[in-house]
């Protein structure tokens, strides 16, 4: 049954200490300590428990979901990569000047998992962390109804988030509406806090999917003024496990 004082200080915000009150007190006189010893042992805890669920909060927050970390990476697999580039953007040098990573890559080179893991890592390190897909992002933004809901959501991709991960850039086609708004993100973020951007596309072709060249070249521009470019050529993994599987099945079957 909760006590009065553990009440007290649960509405004080010391909810580990008041969660764990009868032990303490159990611990604190048979071990005898000293009025600066258990207040030193409560400011401890209650750091600890803060900062556990402070990266419970960042996690949930960033909608990282699920993803393989760097250590099941196959190195060997690409063609081509800079493994130095990327585990410098995983140490997250990138951040210290808002620069951006784009990582460009084909489809199933393992790109998403790397901007994933990079993610984890600014959470990890106590950054607040959004990672979306573009489709999702400007979905998000097309759906406001007015100018300003727009611009409260705009804030929530820009200057409320300190890492900004956006998949699959390329993907689609944009009309004149999901261009700008996708200028817009990219623009109020320029200079100011870091963008980790993957795209299936090399930039020479990202004309294409915007309604103009204008359009896409002033994209490009802020994007990699201030960015490490990550490129990625080879096969895909996923056709590679795919074929794996089926020569698996086969001798399987013979056997």
């Amino acid at each position: 049954m909760t006590t009065p004082l553990a009440e007290r200080l649960a509405s004080l915000g010391l909810h580990s200490t008041a969660g764990t009150l009868d032990d303490l007190i159990a611990r604190a006189t048979k071990a005898r300590w000293g009025p600066t010893e258990l207040l030193e042992h409560v400011a401890d805890e209650e750091q600890r428990e803060r900062s556990r669920r402070g990266l419970e909060r960042r996690l949930t927050r960033s909608r990282l979901g699920r993803f393989k970390p760097m250590a099941d990476f196959d190195w060997a697999w690409p063609k081509k990569i800079d493994r130095e580039a990327v585990e410098s953007a995983l140490r997250l040098d990138f951040m210290q000047g808002a620069r951006n990573v784009v990582i460009v890559a084909p489809q199933g080179q393992g790109k998403t998992m790397i901007a994933q893991n990079i993610a984890h890592q600014a959470v990890l390190k106590g950054s607040s962390v959004l990672f979306t897909s573009a489709s999702q992002m400007l979905m998000d933004l097309a759906s406001q109804d007015s100018s300003r809901a727009l611009d409260r959501r705009l804030r929530h991709y820009t200057s409320r988030t300190g890492l900004l991960v956006i998949d699959e850039v390329g993907y689609l086609s944009y009309d004149s509406r999901n261009a700008d708004l996708l200028f817009q993100v990219v623009s109020r973020r320029y200079e100011q806090r870091s963008l980790v951007l993957t795209s299936n596309l090399a930039f020479s072709d990202w004309p294409g999917i915007f309604p103009n060249g204008a359009c896409a070249t002033a994209l490009i521009d802020r994007v990699i003024h201030h960015a490490d470019i990550l490129s990625i050529e080879g096969q895909s993994y996923r056709r590679r496990a795919a074929e794996e599987s089926a020569a698996a099945r086969k001798t399987k079957a013979k056997r």
